[in-house]
């Protein structure tokens, strides 16, 4: 079986996915400053929000170390691939944070290191 995102043939470029990360409502009211429909966007390192958005420190200290997982290619099976919805970390908090791999972007390994290659 495939994998949706294979590594690149060139030896320094590696293929990364861009996400978008959005607050969707779920069951319960959400208590923390976000509303339904914010969202922010990752691509390589860079994190952007909307002009005039805010997103809160806590959901995005909960969300930042499972980023850089989602953006690597995984295999059809790995949970990795097909979980994105995950819960705010405060309890009382209904918001969902669905993360959605939006588009591969292909990286050059010189460009974002210095470390040699090899």
């Amino acid at each position: 079986m495939a994998s949706a995102a294979s590594q690149s043939d060139t030896p320094d470029e590696f293929t990364l996915w861009d996400l978008r990360v959005e607050v969707v409502a779920g069951e319960k009211p959400m208590i923390c400053n976000h509303r339904a429909g914010d969202y922010f966007e990752l691509s390589g390192e860079d994190l952007r929000l909307p002009s005039g958005q805010s997103f809160p420190i806590y959901p995005l200290a909960a969300l930042l170390p499972l980023l850089p997982a989602k953006q690597r290619p995984t295999e059809d099976a790995d949970w990795m691939t097909t979980d994105t919805d995950i819960a705010c970390p405060d309890p009382h908090c209904g918001a969902i944070f669905r993360i959605t791999r939006v588009r591969r972007r292909t990286f050059r390994h010189g460009d974002v290191t210095a470390v040699p290659l090899g």
